[in-house]
């Protein structure tokens, strides 16, 4: 249709998203469908955080305000950094969007001039290389392979870098892996990028709090003081705290930088909901215990799931640090055939086999930029995980 803009030529529908609502709208059909492919906590938000939204809009706190971020919530995020990043921002060093999406697309449409460059290690979240086209740039993605741990390498991060090289983009943990950089991994990143004073970070810290086996979390900016003034970091209230739905995520960096997202932010959405603000607010200045026992379930589950897909016959999977999620090779179902007789030829066609033939949604891996892969997140209750690990090893013992 003429009508519509070149740019949307240019990219493509989150895929993500498309599994998740054909997975529901097969499951409003009456079809028995089992979704994995959402990243969303299936924990409700707690009581707390709650109780504070319901206590604002009592109190009227219903009207517009500052565009990002009320004062208060600002305050609570360079709290927040400081106290569990040893980070320090001033609250003109904070700004807070309507979740963790629009903050990074802010930011790369403040600072993209057509042609620049996004080095974004693959695999990728879906969203990280259209938001880049949208804002005129251009998404680099540099091969992080499953022997690397799904980690960038600092040979990699080097070789990727050019004159119009802006942004690194960089996800711990990781969307779609798990994988999650320790301080010595970043370490190794922030030397090559002190050697490129041109190059900004973006860290997309969302999954912060969702580390397993004494893993312990680390950021940009905290490893290497020296990027200080050229890192943005950006986390939100999300994934931790289960509040999808509430839509606040943050970032703190340099006061020029915050203050050009904020007129990006103006000319769109303006602020984020007064009430998710007055939620988010209890959130970070209020008990976060609840995370041990979530933990303790979300491991309990990776760990279940990872070892009945090394069961099914033509997957491998590696166990992830951190996240929900988890990132199997599909190499050993590729040149097979299904009951029906169609091939499997890409990791897409898997997907599809397994939707069709048994009811489980999983997103395949091309669309995070490395294949042959696809995503389970289990960030679902545990038996419904058992329930679909089975149906997935009996799909893949069907194949011939």
């Amino acid at each position: 249709m003429s009508f519509l803009a070149a740019r949307l030529g240019r990219i493509k529908p989150s895929q993500t998203i498309a599994v998740s609502t054909k997975a529901r709208e097969l499951q409003d059909a009456g079809h028995d469908v089992i979704g994995l492919g959402q990243g969303e906590p299936d924990f409700d938000t707690p009581d707390h955080i709650k109780e504070a939204a319901y206590r604002a809009i009592a109190a009227g706190q219903t009207k517009y305000t500052a565009v990002d971020g009320t004062p208060e919530l600002k305050r609570a995020v360079a709290a927040k950094f400081k106290r569990e990043n040893g980070l320090d921002y001033k609250p003109s060093q904070v700004t807070v969007g309507t979740g963790g999406k629009q903050v990074l697309y802010n930011a790369l449409m403040a600072t993209l001039d057509p042609g620049d460059e996004v080095i974004v290690p693959a695999p990728y979240w879906v969203s990280y290389f259209d938001m880049t086209v949208l804002a005129e740039g251009k998404p680099v993605p540099v091969d992080c392979p499953e022997t690397k741990g799904f980690k960038l390498q600092p040979e990699a991060l080097d070789r990727a870098i050019t004159k119009k090289t802006k942004w690194l983009l960089l996800n711990s943990p990781n969307n779609p892996t798990g994988a999650a950089y320790s301080a010595k991994d970043l370490k190794a990143l922030t030397d090559v990028l002190l050697r490129h004073p041109h190059v900004w970070v973006m860290t997309d810290d969302m999954y912060e709090h969702l580390l397993f086996d004494d893993n312990r979390f680390a950021t940009v900016a905290q490893v290497e003081p020296r990027l200080y003034e050229r890192t943005l970091t950006v986390n939100g209230v999300s994934k931790a705290y289960a509040m999808t739905g509430w839509r606040i995520g943050f970032a703190g960096g340099p006061e020029p930088l915050i203050k050009a997202m904020g007129v990006i932010q103006g000319q769109s959405t303006s602020n984020p909901s007064s009430v998710s603000q007055a939620a988010a607010l209890a959130a970070l200045t209020g008990p976060i215990d609840f995370m041990i026992e979530r933990n303790r379930v979300f491991q309990e589950r990776r760990d279940l799931v990872v070892a009945m897909l090394n069961q099914s016959k033509g997957l491998r999977c590696s166990k992830p640090e951190g996240a929900f999620y988890v990132y199997p090779s599909c190499a050993g179902t590729i040149g097979k055939r299904t009951p029906k007789g169609a091939e499997i030829k890409t990791s897409e066609d898997f997907a599809t086999y397994l939707l069709d033939s048994e009811g489980v949604a999983v997103v395949h891996g091309a669309a995070f930029g490395m294949d042959p892969y696809f995503r389970i997140s289990y960030a679902t209750a545990t038996d419904l995980l058992e329930k679909a690990c089975i149906r997935i090893q009996r799909a893949c013992a069907a194949l011939m």
